[in-house]
């Protein structure tokens, strides 16, 4: 092996090997020194001069070598090290980009042959139009694939069943590669270099209907395998069960499958499904898993078993898997179903027609789940707390199973309804039978004296983004949860009693930790443990810890992410987070509705829903084309809360009357918190005396201005900004912080513009709990403390430059801060004191 220490070699530098070579000259290493050098760069790859010194003194052989050779000895094999790796890294990536390449290319394909079937379709319609007359236009425009029928006697024998799998073959591989169905992009998930793949929903089909096109680093039959054990990705599935299988006598093999899935709200039944699934190995060596439904309300098992549900339809669905060249397989996936919108309020029937909907909870989802598989596979995914990712993935799943169980109450579960005329506004399910139990370890199950009492409700939100709701509870969870509440399940689920009436008085100090644990590949679900602390109240109990640990998961927090849902689901947990640990999830979901012209003025009728709306309204919007934010304005969404509580069985009712008032609690702090963040004014964080048409912000606006110019002789806003509406518009919109306080002895701040509100990292809403001593530092207070006499002699004062921390703990400069006294009308009420930060930053 050769090396390089200089561009001259000297001719007779060959064959002095034994002798001190300078820096000038080329050095042929034995195989005895190489083998000394690989040694220790194996347990060191970059030593130290030091230990490239004690190199030379231990080996012998390298002892007539100087330290600066061995030293670009070590450098050049670092440098063939990394370019071993990137060279593999860039043939691992030219192969996925070859298979895409393809995958595009067919796709490219697919797409001229819809649009030459468009074109001769429209010729057709056009000649059509002379002759036919309306109704059998409307008839001939379905151009979509219909699904016959099959009757109960051909699903009786084999010959039946076989012939019935081979149509859906064709069907699936019609709608997979074929143009069965007229496919357009799936809004929001543009294809690039970052996509996890090729995304498309149907235009016009019975049904709803959802395509998805992506690489994977795992072979066919076991991507086959992950996704035919549907619960453990598709989070809505209850239950799959195959009732029979048997060889279709070509290598594949024919199964009848029956599967619940839970319903997202408390407002709609659940759906099962009984169908045929086929799996088979085409002659091109890709491997298809085809499923469609078997006709006949009474297929499947007892209809005891499926009282709960109402039969949905699978139409020719399935997944086409085919190996690439170099590892790795191109999976599509088509999910085409009849979910049976008619069974559902009309306020709710868009989700069930949506396909944007079934996407994002099954294609999209789907494919995400392999290819988290393939990158935990290859080591690619690391977790914290040295967890496998196997078991955060199991946490994750019961996280939500548990709640979606909550939120159904099936009676084969053993769960009742207690006490419901019908009209309660909040509903409480009993479940005696509940068992806590782990997945790993079932002797680790809790089964509780008195059993689960669960309290849930659904309403409708209008005007309110569903991510920025769950990412505002995420993080300020002390805006609407009770800490004791936390604090009695946790202590409940720790020690196994469940004394209701002598919880001990427990002060929350508002300190909330989030540690995350992990998260899936696109960051759309994260899992996290949440810590908050609190202290007792009883002076024996003084220096006990009472911090309260929630495992929880968060989803849904992408505004761009069209037709998910958001969702906060947590569980509390023992602080040493054992792998079998038993959870009892609450939490809430918030899923958008597809809005139509005429659902602006729709209301909810259903008897067990509360609505927000009457407290969000800002009144009717007049133009349904003034863009985004009027589009914004008129969202809807469904959010469903479900709380359970362990119970013992003489305490059901102590706990079922607290469960219900902490829902009704968590729903009024819901509507405060709806009210701050809806976009429905200046800006998401407008609370509802600061609304746009609010009189009192108005006012406020105007007191700030004049307050400033009567104190400091000078303009707060430019003199074309002072006129009608538009001074709280350019108040709002002001380069610095401004905020506002009240004059007490603890003063806490009644309002901030846009800029101070992103300085404090916080909402109007929670802005009124913070004291205008936590803002500063300590030298920050005592220059306050200095001006304030000043202050409140002149009604005006400046601050020198210094630093304000955030809520977030975060530290943001500024240049210079002036406060003045805001008066009233009348000019000799002080009504608040006002703070302008200049030129701030975080540091």
């Amino acid at each position: 092996m050769a090396m390089a220490l200089a561009q001259h070699r000297d001719s007779s530098s060959g064959s002095s090997i034994n002798k001190h070579l300078d820096a000038g000259k080329y050095v042929r290493y034995t195989a005895e020194q190489v083998e000394a050098l690989e040694r220790v760069y194996a347990e060191c790859p970059k030593p130290s001069s030091l230990r490239r010194q004690q190199l030379i003194r231990e080996c012998p052989i390298l002892s007539h070598i100087e330290p600066k050779q061995i030293k670009v000895w070590f450098q050049n094999r670092r440098c063939r090290e990394k370019q071993r790796k990137e060279s593999s890294r860039l043939q691992t990536v030219n192969r996925k980009l070859t298979a895409m390449n393809k995958l595009l290319m067919e796709e490219n394909d697919r797409l001229q042959k819809q649009v030459s079937q468009l074109v001769c379709e429209n010729g057709y319609m056009r000649q059509q139009l002379h002759t036919v007359n309306a109704s059998a236009t409307d008839a001939s425009c379905d151009s979509v694939v219909t699904t016959p029928q099959h009757s109960l006697r051909d699903a009786n024998n084999p010959a039946g069943l076989l012939s019935i799998a081979e149509e859906t073959l064709a069907e699936f591989l019609s709608k997979a590669t074929g143009t069965a169905v007229d496919w357009v992009q799936m809004p929001g998930m543009k294809p690039g270099p970052d996509s996890v793949g090729i995304f498309a929903i149907s235009q016009s089909c019975s049904g709803v209907a959802a395509r998805a096109c992506g690489l994977v680093s795992l072979e066919p039959t076991k991507i086959a395998e992950i996704l035919k054990d549907r619960p453990s990705w598709f989070r809505d599935c209850r239950n799959l069960e195959v009732f029979t299988m048997f060889p279709a006598g070509n290598g594949g093999t024919i199964e009848l499958v029956y599967t619940q899935t839970f319903a997202p709200t408390t407002l709609a039944p659940a759906r099962d499904f009984w169908t045929l699934r086929y799996t088979t190995t085409l002659e091109n060596g890709s491997l298809v898993v085809c499923e469609r439904s078997l006709s006949g309300s009474g297929a499947g098992p007892s209809a005891a078993a499926a009282a709960q549900f109402v039969r949905a339809e699978v139409l020719p669905s399935g997944y086409l898997i085919r190996p690439c060249e170099g590892g790795g397989s191109i999976i599509h996936i088509v999910d085409h179903l009849n979910l049976e919108a008619w069974s559902v309020p009309e306020v709710l029937r868009s989700l069930y027609e949506s396909s944007k909907v079934i996407a994002q909870k099954m294609t999209i989802a789907a494919l995400r789940y392999v290819r988290q598989i393939a990158q935990e596979t290859s080591g690619e995914v690391v977790y914290s707390l040295g967890r496998q990712p196997a078991v955060l993935r199991t946490f994750s799943q019961r996280l939500s199973r548990g709640f979606n169980d909550a939120i159904n109450g099936f009676n084969d579960d053993g769960w009742s309804i207690m006490n419901c005329d019908g009209t309660e506004d909040v509903i409480i399910a009993v479940n005696s039978s509940k068992r806590l139990s782990s997945t790993s370890n079932p002797a680790n199950a809790l089964s509780f004296l008195g059993g689960v009492l669960c309290a849930k409700a659904s309403m409708l939100l209008q005007n309110v983004p569903p991510a920025v709701l769950v990412r505002f509870l995420r993080e300020h969870r002390s805006e609407w949860a009770d800490f004791n509440v936390d604090a009695y399940s946790a202590a409940s689920l720790k020690a196994g009693t469940y004394a209701y009436p002598g919880m001990r008085p427990t002060r929350f100090t508002g300190s909330q930790i989030i540690m995350p644990l992990g998260h899936t590949i696109e960051n759309e679900e994260l899992l996290e443990v949440i810590r908050l602390e609190g202290h007792s109240l009883v002076q024996e109990d003084a220096f006990l810890s009472r911090d309260v640990h929630l495992l929880q998961i968060c989803c849904g927090i992408d505004e761009n992410a069209v037709g998910a849902c958001s969702e906060l689901v947590f569980a509390p947990i023992d602080e040493m987070f054992p792998d079998d640990a038993p959870l009892l999830p609450s939490g809430f979901r918030i899923i958008p509705l597809e809005s139509k012209p005429s659902d602006t003025q729709d209301s909810l009728t259903t008897n067990r829903t509360l609505d927000l709306t009457s407290s969000l309204e800002v009144g009717p919007a007049t133009n349904h084309s003034a863009g985004d934010a009027l589009s914004c304005q008129n969202t809807r969404s469904v959010l469903t809360i479900a709380f359970q509580f362990p119970f013992d069985s003489n305490l059901q009712d102590n706990v079922a009357n607290m469960a219900r008032q902490y829902v009704r609690s968590v729903i009024s702090s819901f509507q405060r918190v709806a009210m701050a963040i809806s976009p429905s004014g200046l800006s998401p964080a407008v609370g509802p005396k600061l609304s746009p048409g609010s009189p009192e912000a108005l006012t406020l606006a105007h007191w700030i201005c004049q307050s400033y110019s009567y104190h400091l002789g000078a303009e707060l806003l430019r003199s074309e900004s002072l006129g009608g509406d538009s001074i709280l518009k350019n108040l709002w919109h002001h380069q610095d912080a401004i905020l506002c306080c009240s004059v007490k002895s603890l003063p806490v701040f009644i309002f901030a513009n846009q800029a101070g509100l992103d300085m404090l990292e916080t909402t109007l809403v929670a802005l009124q709990d913070i004291t205008l001593d936590k803002i500063f530092d300590e030298s920050g207070r005592k220059g306050l403390c200095s001006d304030f006499a000043k202050l409140m002699q002149e009604g005006f004062a400046y601050l020198p430059a210094g630093i304000c921390m955030s809520t977030m703990g975060r530290h943001a400069s500024y240049e210079q801060a002036v406060a003045w006294k805001v008066l009233e009308a009348d000019e000799s009420t002080v009504h608040c004191l006002a703070f302008s930060f200049v030129n701030w930053s975080f540091v």
